[in-house]
């Protein structure tokens, strides 16, 4: 038994326990069930719980979603597009979101898959100043696939 200052009264029997959390008009919690004899403390359980949801909402407040966005390119991509998408790109990155990246082939251009990783090559040079790849370009069914990283900053 713990009471609401943080002191060990020892054990005793429930009817006591609950009579001691009655008079200081606070609630009995069983804090350790498993343990023998189980521990028990008095507090103000509302408060408690109040308490709790305000520590998950602070460290939810803290924490980061990172988004993965997707950019489609296909190996015949103009210039102008090319840098249009690689400026989505950058801005993605700045925003430390994680960018999956595909070129996408049709009909009979699968017959030279190399100039996609020819265009993957250059495109991870462009972007190698704000991120980096996870892993080497894959090439899966159509496509040729990659994800990039947002560099850490040291501030």
């Amino acid at each position: 038994m713990i009471n609401d200052e943080g002191e060990q009264l020892g054990i005793m029997p429930i009817a006591s326990a609950l009579e001691a959390a009655r008079t200081a008009g606070l609630d009995l919690v069983e804090v350790a069930a498993e343990a023998d004899p189980p521990v028990c403390r008095i507090m103000d359980f509302g408060r408690y719980k109040y308490q709790q949801s305000k520590k998950l909402s602070e460290s939810r407040k803290k924490s980061t979603i990172i988004e993965i966005k997707e950019v489609k390119f296909r190996p015949k991509t103009d210039e102008h597009d090319y840098q249009f998408k690689l400026r989505n790109i950058l801005k993605f990155l700045k925003e430390k979101n994680k960018i999956k990246v595909s070129v996408i082939f049709k009909g009979r251009e699968i017959a030279h898959a190399h100039l996609g990783y020819q265009f993957m090559e250059r495109l991870i040079k462009d972007v190698s100043e704000f991120g980096l790849p996870d892993s080497v370009p894959k090439l899966e069914g159509r496509t040729i696939i990659i994800v990039l990283t947002p560099k850490q900053t040291v501030v």
